[in-house]
């Protein structure tokens, strides 16, 4: 009997990170939805079929208590994000909150998570980034947005290096999706953006680590 694999999506209770979490369990995964509201997650994890978890990526103590509770995970999607319109020169404040969210969450998950994925020979990491923040494309992101996920970017690479190849890490950009952040107009379904992160999360012994992808094609960094 093949053991099942546990898999937690932070910022799971709505939008593409609901997408993944709901995707992840029709592939038969253990999923724990993470928010940062127990009240969200409970809602959005019994109408996928996974489990709530209280968790506030941008910051530590709630990191911490969070694992406590999940136990050994298989599987980590960084989805949880931030968007602020504002020149990066004028507001501190979301320059400060984009990188606690968006780049030091992951990193604390990211370091607390890949020991046990390391130890029991598995592991699945998933950062979800944007084509705002490719160096290649013109890092078009608005105020701090964009830079933050090419500081991701660097984080995947960085840390597929650093990981032995059964752990697999990679980055993706959903596309432009119609959720709270992407608006009404945009040209993707939640569960379109998320297929890909569905597809790393899932990927096989011999799939690829370190990239950057978009719609399961690479992406220039």
């Amino acid at each position: 009997m093949v053991e099942r694999k546990t898999a937690l999506v932070t910022g799971a209770n709505r939008g593409i990170g609901k997408a993944i979490a709901k995707g992840l369990a029709a592939e038969g995964l253990d999923v724990i939805v993470g928010a940062r509201k127990l009240v969200d997650a409970r809602a959005a994890a019994s109408e996928i079929g996974g489990r709530p978890l209280e968790i506030d990526v941008s910051r530590e103590d709630s990191i911490e208590a969070a694992l406590e509770k999940a136990g050994a995970i298989d599987v980590l999607v960084n989805n949880a994000g931030v968007l602020s319109t504002d020149p990066v020169l004028e507001n501190p404040q979301a320059f400060n909150k984009a990188i606690e969210v968006m780049l030091k969450g992951p990193y604390a998950l990211i370091r607390r998570v890949a020991p046990g994925m390391v130890e029991r020979g598995y592991g699945r990491i998933v950062n979800l980034s944007s084509e705002w923040g490719s160096f290649g494309s013109g890092l078009n992101g608005p105020g701090p947005y964009g830079l933050v996920k090419a500081a991701l970017n660097g984080l995947t690479v960085a840390a597929a290096r650093d990981l032995p190849a059964a752990v697999k890490i990679n980055s993706m950009c959903p596309g432009w999706v119609r959720t709270r952040m992407g608006g009404e107009g945009a040209t993707k379904s939640p569960e379109e953006g998320a297929d890909t992160a569905v597809w790393l999360a899932t990927l096989p012994d011999d799939g690829p680590t370190g990239g950057f992808y978009q719609d399961r094609k690479p992406l220039v960094w």
